[in-house]
């Protein structure tokens, strides 16, 4: 079942969650971004969510981890920067290769590099084999959810990692992109998922190593 987006058929919780995400988000990004550009991003976000989620209690604290990581992303592309390498996986759906590669950087680089992932076509829940196969390594994904990629996610991402979805990936001038042929993890079971794990594993480990970033 999916939701559709008013502003004016917001429930009273999901207007009052969503108001005190725009008030989190704004002390966060005091000095950086105004209340409106801030409330632009999070209802957008909100309006990209509610047609997909399937429970939407959750909506407000989606929008607001994504309407977080378009603002940090829009104030990289503006020249605010803290000097770390950006890379942006992306594949279809967001459900399977892209999070996986996801949770290797993330936990292999630590606070040395930034990681971010998006799906052409999003979907709704991150596959559970690839969810399965990452908690044998020690990999918690199960917290991450599918979403779209957006143009200043794009521009700030300093490297691109296309995975599978074709002419439907972004393409930006003065990005480096790289694109991983992968087996898609869809429909598969743990066992199946477990060697595309393994061969992004090896991936990420080489790209840190090219963008000069210690991994554990």
């Amino acid at each position: 079942m999916t939701n559709t987006y008013r502003r004016g058929e917001l429930t009273i919780d999901q207007q009052l969650a969503l108001a005190t995400a725009a008030r989190r988000l704004g002390e966060e990004f005091t000095g950086a971004f105004g209340a409106g550009t801030i409330e632009r991003f999070l209802h957008a976000s909100y309006e990209e969510f509610a047609t997909r989620a399937a429970v939407a209690n959750f909506l407000p604290l989606l929008a607001e981890r994504f309407a977080r990581q378009r603002l940090h992303a829009l104030a990289r592309v503006e020249g605010r920067s803290d000097g770390r390498p950006i890379v942006l996986f992306l594949c279809t759906h967001n459900a399977g290769r892209s999070q996986m590669a996801l949770g290797w950087f993330r936990h292999l680089a630590g606070e040395h590099a930034i990681a971010w992932s998006g799906g052409a076509e999003f979907a709704g829940e991150i596959n559970p084999a690839a969810v399965a196969s990452m908690a044998e390594r020690g990999i918690d994904i199960s917290h991450e959810f599918p979403k779209p990629w957006t143009e200043e996610i794009v521009r700030a991402a300093d490297v691109v990692v296309t995975m599978g979805c074709g002419d439907a990936c972004p393409v930006y001038a003065g990005r480096r992109y790289l694109d991983w042929e992968l087996d898609d993890p869809a429909g598969k079971g743990v066992g199946d998922v477990r060697p595309i794990r393994d061969e992004i594993e090896r991936r990420v480990r080489a790209l840190l190593a090219d963008l000069g970033v210690s991994s554990v």
